[in-house]
């Protein structure tokens, strides 16, 4: 690759830093980059080296959101555990799963997110008036860390999206603190499909770390902004990405 490529990757980690922090997502905008810059490289290749820069761009965005939201760190951290595991195994398993198949769920789950939120404005912009149970916070953390955390390792775009989807709907967490729960989340998950990439050798190191410091970047922007602005600044963004994913799904897969 030469300069021209390696400023095109900086700017799309930038920017995908930026989504992930806010709705997550930003694996749409980093592996398609990726993959037109780099064509003879694998897709687990890419997947490895997206996954560098996404652990960078999440634990810099957990960072900036503890600082400013509460985080349940005791509920959260064996989340993440769980979600690392689940990440591995499903980076494992990518190989088996016919994504012919797997694109189009994921394309009708999106859309059902969209459609839901549009018609329940009021999710993820208020909190609950009668706050979950300590068991109901567990167990909705532990089943959607294990679930989302397998699809990460498989798939991978819109993870952020589907765990703060999760915690506003099943917990009544409003948009921002179920952003900075879900970095935490997926943080853990980005490290479990790391691992396994970078055990495989599908990790473009060099390439990696330049990624990692413009997601950096773009995550610490984006965690201030949504604190900033707030959930229904969230909410606006999170309908757009959504959109933007099924419509960047359904090109891979129709086009």
């Amino acid at each position: 690759m030469d300069l021209a490529d390696w400023m095109v990757l900086l700017a799309a980690a930038t920017a995908a830093g930026w989504v992930d922090a806010v709705v997550g997502g930003g694996g749409l905008i980093i592996l398609p980059t990726l993959l037109l810059t780099a064509p003879t490289i694998s897709p687990q290749t890419a997947l490895g080296t997206n996954k560098m820069a996404a652990v960078a761009g999440t634990a810099a965005a957990v960072a900036t959101f503890s600082r400013k939201v509460p985080i349940q760190w005791r509920i959260l951290l064996p989340a993440a555990g769980i979600a690392a595991c689940a990440a591995a195994v499903g980076a494992a398993a990518v190989s088996l799963i016919d994504r012919e198949l797997f694109i189009p769920i994921v394309m009708a789950v999106l859309l059902g997110v969209a459609i839901f939120v549009t018609l329940r404005p009021s999710v993820g912009v208020t909190m609950a008036t009668h706050p979950p149970t300590r068991r109901k916070v567990i167990l909705v953390v532990a089943i959607a860390a294990g679930l989302i955390g397998l699809y990460d390792g498989l798939l991978g775009p819109g993870t952020g999206t589907f765990l703060i989807i999760a915690f506003a709907t099943l917990l009544g967490t409003e948009f921002v603190r179920a952003a900075a729960m879900a970095k935490v989340v997926n943080c853990g998950s980005n490290l479990g499909a790391l691992a396994y990439f970078g055990l495989t050798g599908h990790i473009m190191f060099a390439l990696g770390a330049g990624m990692a410091v413009a997601n950096i970047a773009g995550a610490v922007v984006g965690s201030h902004m949504a604190v900033r602005r707030g959930a229904e600044f969230v909410r606006v963004v999170l309908l757009v990405v959504v959109v933007a994913m099924v419509i960047r799904l359904g090109w891979q897969q129709f086009a």
